[in-house]
């Protein structure tokens, strides 16, 4: 076991510019020197959907190396994360390389983060898996859903890391109906979303469930979103921007915005507001 020292802690509200009502991430500002043990322990202590540790890159082109845990195990990339720990880096000193943009170095690869006046947006990494689900895995999570396969519009692998696969309903108040029984599908990382009436604020509504990962329903997926946006856009079932809510039947109430670029870059944004500074002995 590492011995204890001090070192930055913070926690970021990612995804909201109303305050506590995105999702928090957690960050250890200095994880040198800290085991997989150390930083998995803390995650499971903070017991918040990801905690991250910053670490010197490995490759030159990267600005910091980020490890990101939930409280069942480490993932080689997060949408949210990414984000919260991006402004934490800013927030505590991090100068990067590049005054418009941060490059982070994870598991997955080298992820760009562009920066703006009052948001920050990834862009979306390659998928790892895409295409349409099987039938059997399909047949279990409609039956965790509670609901008939004629209710899916549409299903798809967007998965950049994590594992998530989608389904499509045709509203958001199906979306938010959803009374999911994960003890059915208690290894998925999936997500639901449906259109709002046309003229709402949002285009859509995400609700996405990870007991995979320790995580029953997560307030605000910056992945999963990634994913779906690079799905919608790709196959023009989405315009090339637009905005989703999400967390709302946990009580949040995040706004994501998704961008294409045509080249077909899909950059995930949203606002990264640091709630609490201080430090923490690990």
């Amino acid at each position: 076991m590492t011995m204890p020292r001090t070192r930055s802690f913070v926690q970021v509200d990612v995804f909201s510019t109303a305050p506590y009502r995105g999702n928090p991430v957690a960050v250890v500002l200095d994880g040198t020197d800290l085991t997989d043990e150390d930083m998995q322990r803390l995650a499971r202590w903070t017991n918040l959907s990801e905690t991250t540790f910053v670490l010197p890159p490995s490759m030159p082109e990267a600005d910091y190396l980020l490890r990101i845990f939930t409280p069942q195990g480490e993932l080689p990339f997060a949408g949210h994360p990414t984000l919260g720990s991006a402004r934490a880096w800013l927030d505590g000193g991090g100068i990067p390389r590049h005054a418009d943009r941060i490059v982070q170095e994870c598991a997955a690869g080298l992820v760009t983060v562009r920066r703006g006046d009052d948001r920050l947006a990834f862009a979306a990494p390659p998928r790892v898996r895409d295409g349409a689900l099987d039938d059997a895995y399909l047949d279990r999570i409609v039956a965790a859903f509670g609901i008939t396969r004629e209710r899916v519009l549409a299903h798809q692998w967007v998965d950049n890391g994590p594992g998530w696969a989608v389904i499509r309903l045709a509203t958001a108040k199906e979306v938010l109906d959803l009374e999911p029984d994960l003890s059915l599908i208690p290894t998925a990382m999936v997500g639901a979303i449906g259109a709002h009436p046309e003229g709402s604020e949002h285009h859509f509504e995400m609700r996405t469930f990870a007991p995979g990962a320790g995580v029953p329903e997560d307030p605000a997926c910056g992945s999963m979103n990634a994913g779906v946006g690079q799905w919608l856009t790709s196959t023009g079932a989405a315009p090339s921007s637009y905005r989703v809510s999400q967390g709302a039947r946990v009580g949040r109430a995040a706004s994501i915005e998704i961008a294409a670029d045509p080249d077909g870059t899909v950059w995930v944004s949203g606002a990264a507001v640091v709630c609490i500074r201080g430090s923490i002995t690990i």
